[in-house]
């Protein structure tokens, strides 16, 4: 048991309730810069943003500043990636499932010393979404957390469903990729 909590612990993993924070213990406040956005997808590094944001502010450990000369940390980064591609396709090969990509570049920096905190390279999240109402699962949990019912997608056009579905999709992803964003950098891998 010594031995797996030793190798456990040089891995990045730990066990719940230890403190698990690799961010310096004086640091309190953080700013977190505009992501810069190299997608064709307007608008998706601020919604990243906001993300992020609600992510930080929901765990407490560090409190958002609008300004980075009054943050202990600053958080920045590029979405670098957002790839949609058909991956199922109907009898006319026509697609009725995309399998979306994000792929997001971050940096934290301490503004004390200026130090590199932590960065991570090409974190990615991966969705799928339906395009077609037969194809959608009105039972699956990605669905139920939506306020749209089965009898609303079977009323649908092909394209309302397509573009309502890669909205939730991009969404739930986005949400992901924050999680992951902050945790990555809280724990330091």
């Amino acid at each position: 048991m010594a031995a797996l909590a030793i190798s456990a612990g040089g891995c990045g993993y730990h066990f719940a309730g230890s403190d698990t924070s690799a961010l310096p213990s004086n640091a309190t406040t953080i700013y977190v810069a505009q992501f810069d956005n190299h997608t064709r997808i307007n608008g998706i590094n601020e919604q990243l943003l906001l993300d992020i944001k609600q992510e930080i502010s929901d765990h407490k450990r560090l409190v958002l500043v609008d300004n980075p000369a009054a943050a202990d940390l600053t958080l920045s980064g590029d979405v670098t990636q957002d790839n949609m591609l058909p991956t199922t396709f109907n009898s006319v090969a026509e697609p009725t499932q995309y399998t979306e990509t994000l792929a997001v570049d971050a940096v934290l920096r301490d503004n004390h010393s200026n130090k590199v905190l932590w960065q991570t390279s090409r974190m990615t999240d991966t969705a799928q979404y339906s395009t077609v109402a037969q194809a959608v699962i009105p039972t699956s949990p990605a669905f139920l957390q939506g306020t749209l019912r089965g009898t609303d997608i079977r009323n649908m056009t092909d394209l309302q469903v397509a573009q309502t579905q890669q909205y939730r999709s991009q969404e739930q992803m986005l949400r992901r990729v924050a999680r992951s964003v902050y945790s990555s950098m809280v724990q330091g891998f």
